[in-house]
């Protein structure tokens, strides 16, 4: 996966969950999987663009 969250090797896939966060975190996922799906839609969207 790249920084726009592109799957390497699979075309027009993106990943936006929590299996795209580096560490397993102690505390409850749903924010940081509802901050990680706004940004997947600024990517998608074209208002920001990945590292």
């Amino acid at each position: 996966m790249d920084g726009e969250l592109r799957v390497r090797g699979v075309d027009g896939l993106r990943i936006a969950d929590a299996s795209v966060m580096p560490t397993v975190i102690s505390a409850p996922t749903n924010a940081t999987v509802l901050a990680i799906a706004e940004r997947a839609s600024d990517l998608l969207l074209g208002r920001i663009t990945g590292r």
